[in-house]
């Protein structure tokens, strides 16, 4: 069994409690819906204990790593609703970038929590400069939906779990 699979198993968390914390306390605070939450947590998975993700980056909770500026205690067990408030403020960094360099205020909803999914995976400086995002701009949602598979690389490999993430992510952009 490989580490974050034994992390996962040890100290592991509800995806659904910690968005049903979200809708509850933090719902007025994000754009993004059940449906986009989803994807994200999911993808993510839930860990209340840091440990180092396969880019080696210290991280925790629904993917709150140690790059976002959030200082980490590592060994800590951290709480759901610890979890929600570090998850919603990465998600808020992630649909300010699609705000900004994707004209997010005008995307139909489906296409800008795909859009935040991506970014809150991947950064904002990965992302503000590509073609997905230049489609975004111009209005051009099926364009941008179709964007999705072409980001499933990792270290040069094709990994599959950004593959189902960008088929998700693709689908959600789609329901626009």
């Amino acid at each position: 069994m490989n580490n974050r699979k034994a992390t996962l198993l040890k100290y592991g968390c509800s995806v659904l409690a910690i968005i049903a914390l979200v809708k509850l306390d933090y719902s007025e605070q994000i754009r993004t819906t059940e449906a986009g939450l989803k994807i994200i947590g999911n993808a993510e998975g839930c860990v209340r204990q840091p440990y180092k993700c396969p880019a080696d980056v210290l991280t925790y909770g629904i993917g709150t790593a140690e790059t976002s500026g959030e200082k980490i205690i590592q060994g800590k067990v951290y709480s759901d609703e610890e979890i929600a408030k570090s998850w919603v403020k990465n998600i808020k960094i992630a649909e300010q970038c699609v705000n900004r360099y994707a004209n997010g205020k005008q995307l139909p909803q489906g296409a800008f929590e795909a859009a935040t999914s991506l970014t809150f995976n991947v950064g904002c400086s990965a992302v503000k400069n590509s073609t997905l995002f230049r489609y975004a701009r111009q209005g051009d949602i099926q364009a941008m939906c179709n964007q999705f598979p072409r980001w499933v690389y990792s270290g040069g490999k094709v990994l599959r779990g950004l593959e189902i993430r960008r088929q998700q992510e693709k689908a959600r952009c789609l329901v626009s």
